[in-house]
Order: C-alpha cells, then structure tokens, then sequence
C-alpha cells in the first residue's frame, strides 16, 4: 500500500497523540488488559513501570542515552 504525500502527511500527524508537540523521545509500555491494550508513557527521568518485569530500575532517559 503507498500513500500520496497529502496522505504521508496527516498520518505522521498521529504521532502527536503519543509522543506530543514538540516531539520528546517517549517510552511506551503497552499492557493487554481485557483484550485491549492500555498505552502508559515515560519521558525523561520518569521510571519505567511494568506489570511484567515489577523490579525493572530503568528509567525513559536511560534507555535513549543507551545506558542500561
């Protein structure tokens, strides 16, 4: 499937939803939960939290400055 450059446009339009204006690297965690997936966001020095790995000591800004 190819999108015409109008297109390209408003579909990158939808990243502001999940990474916000301006753009900030954001970690997201996405948890199934009643067969829907709920979305939660890290930014910055924010540490990440995961029903899966509960001792998980990482926090959004390590893992982009690839310090893990």
């Amino acid at each position: 499937m190819s999108f015409s450059p109008t297109q390209q446009h408003y579909l990158g339009l939808g990243g502001r939803r999940y990474i916000g204006s301006p753009k900030q690297p954001t970690l997201t965690v996405c948890t199934l939960v009643d067969g829907e997936y709920e979305l939660s966001q890290f930014r910055g020095s924010d540490r990440i939290l995961s029903r899966t790995f509960t001792d998980l000591q990482l926090t959004a800004e390590k893992v982009f400055n690839g310090s893990v």
